[in-house]
């Protein structure tokens, strides 16, 4: 997935990356590595933070509500803060550089998940990345919850508990990040 990762960052860094006078020529590498990573360890404190039914859906919306979605606000924050402390950037040229590439690649990186023609990403590798949890069939259990046609909290709780063993809900893993959410 880093891989995946790091090419829609090289792609989308034009701009705010390559051709930023703000940003030394010999430190693009530096740059689109720690955005890239810093995109993916975004993911995961969005996901552990109670933000995992945000990234759900946006993977299930294929990226289509990236630009409104609190997770990518979350990853943006965590981009601005990493290219600040581990390259010394400034907080301007930082915030620059995360509002123009996280947007867009979180939701070319949800669209790639989406696309059955495309086998480099999919939603139980984005999702796996981001809680830690490889192996677990995420799409299989939002499509469960989904069975009304939309997906809420109370369906993503539902599947989750049920997963877990009886609807016994445990203070740590995924129910416990969801229930953190709801003050459970």
């Amino acid at each position: 997935m880093f891989e995946t990762l790091m090419n829609l960052v090289q792609q989308q860094s034009g701009q705010a990356v390559i051709n930023n006078p703000a940003i030394p020529n010999d430190q693009n590498d530096n740059v689109m590595q720690t955005v890239a990573s810093s995109i993916l360890g975004g993911l995961g404190q969005q996901a552990q933070g109670g933000g995992l039914g945000n990234l759900l859906g946006m993977v299930v919306n294929g990226g289509g509500n990236v630009a409104q979605s609190p997770v990518t606000a979350g990853v943006q924050q965590h981009v601005e803060q990493n290219l600040m402390e581990k390259l010394g950037i400034s907080p301007q040229v930082a915030m620059s550089v995360a509002s123009a590439v996280v947007p867009m690649v979180l939701s070319k990186l949800m669209h790639k998940a989406s696309d059955p023609n495309d086998a480099s990403v999919d939603g139980n590798t984005i999702l796996g990345a981001a809680t830690g949890q490889q192996g677990t069939d995420w799409m299989g259990m939002a499509s469960s919850a989904m069975a009304d046609g939309k997906l809420d909290m109370n369906d993503l709780m539902r599947v989750v508990s049920g997963q877990q063993g009886g609807g016994q809900q445990s203070g740590g893993g995924l129910g416990g990040m969801l229930g953190g959410l709801f003050g459970r």
